[in-house]
């Protein structure tokens, strides 16, 4: 099998392509022509692939599908125009009225919150578990009504590695339930969810996939019955992915394994160099030996992310003066792009809540969330030098 920078470029590519481009050509039609009455019998009969209508499929759009179902290790993909509308048109079609859901408490809050606000509607139960915790996961499911287990890893903001064997012995205790594994934070580059149990990887493709903070765009891979169902019921609901956005997806793909490299290792030199700051609280790594998780992902993990988070000294302020300060690093709610993204999540997704009610769930007011980019290193911590040393949170340098 060719290693991963071979998957990226040339992964699920027809070698010639239309009019001999080296490129995949954007297919900007809306609907597709037939020769005859003939060729449409032999499509709807399945002798012939084809395109017939931009909401059921896209030429660009499936040469991208293609190409991740690739690089995960997957029999197919469909491509989303966002990755929560992955999320969601999955989950309608794999659950109904009746079904029951277990999520780790830490998945992505807007996932938990189409469980807990949305689905609920429909009659759907779920039960949220503390990551880490296969026990507790076990005992959540209810046998003949648990249908989905939900778990991202690496998660967000802390880090936490789930250890995927371990969640896919707890899903074959049981019949009739499909694991699900946000993979975005890991990337098929350092992790790939379907080899180590999962069912279905979803990927945000907006972050490291397109890598270049100009997509929008969700992937959800695995066994091809599944996602073949998927893919029907996105012909229903209409969450196409564009043509346009597709090519850059394409584009992003194939600088995927030298960017994912780069952030890896640029990523652990910082959560080293944060490690040992008198400013700094605590730093969240899964690369790091004070990770409660460092031996999972050293298991199962090629490499740690691009993504740390930090505890400063001191509290919201002084953590908003950290983050003003920096010069380098971009005040943005994103992550996985060429540029290093910093944020205070306490502001940028729980703005809402009080201090208290965001310590109940965790995020404390003095919380960074670092996404480095592919920029020097050395650069990226000169720049954190300078914001620490602004910021309030790291007692004055000597002389």
């Amino acid at each position: 099998m060719p290693k991963d920078s071979t998957l990226a470029v040339h992964g699920g590519e027809e070698r010639r392509k239309p009019y001999d481009s080296v490129t995949t050509p954007i297919v900007c039609s809306a609907t597709y022509a037939f020769q005859d009455t003939a060729e449409i019998v032999r499509y709807f009969e399945g002798d012939i692939e084809r395109e017939e209508y931009g909401r059921y499929g896209n030429p660009t759009v499936r040469a991208a599908e293609r190409k991740i179902a690739a690089l995960e290790g997957a029999e197919d993909c469909a491509l989303f125009a966002t990755g929560m509308a992955a999320v969601t048109t999955t989950m309608f079609e794999l659950l109904k009225s009746g079904d029951h859901v277990v999520l780790t408490s830490d998945c992505y809050r807007r996932t938990r919150q189409f469980v807990r606000a949305f689905l609920s509607r429909f009659g759907v139960t779920h039960t949220l578990v503390e990551p880490g915790d296969t026990g507790a996961l076990a005992a959540a499911v209810q046998p003949g009504k648990t249908r989905l287990i939900v778990s991202e890893s690496p998660t967000n903001p802390y880090l936490r590695v789930a250890d995927l064997r371990a969640l896919a012995e707890v899903r074959d205790r049981f019949r009739g339930i499909n694991l699900l594994i946000d993979s975005t934070f890991a990337t098929p580059m350092n992790q790939r969810a379907l080899e180590l149990g999962a069912d279905l990887s979803i990927q945000s493709c907006t972050k490291y996939l397109a890598g270049h903070n100009d997509v929008l765009a969700g992937a959800i891979s695995g066994r091809a019955p599944l996602i073949a169902a998927i893919r029907d019921l996105r012909g229903v609901l209409g969450g196409n992915l564009d043509p346009h956005a597709a090519y850059l997806l394409l584009r992003g793909l194939k600088t995927l394994s030298l960017r994912v490299e780069r952030q890896n290792r640029s990523a652990l030199q910082v959560a080293q160099w944060l490690e040992s700051q008198r400013g700094v609280r605590r730093v969240f790594y899964p690369g790091l030996p004070s990770h409660p998780d460092h031996a999972v992902a050293r298991e199962q993990m090629k490499g740690f992310g691009g993504v740390v988070s930090f505890l400063l000294e001191g509290g919201l302020r002084e953590a908003s003066r950290f983050v003003d300060a920096c010069k380098l690093a971009t005040i943005a709610p994103s992550l996985g792009a060429v540029e290093t993204l910093i944020e205070q999540p306490a502001l940028m997704s729980y703005f809402e809540l009080t201090t208290q009610e965001r310590e109940a769930i965790g995020i404390h007011d003095s919380l960074i969330r670092l996404a480095v980019g592919i920029e020097d290193a050395e650069d990226v911590i000169a720049d954190l030098s300078q914001a620490l040393d602004a910021s309030g949170a790291a007692p004055p340098r000597a002389g």
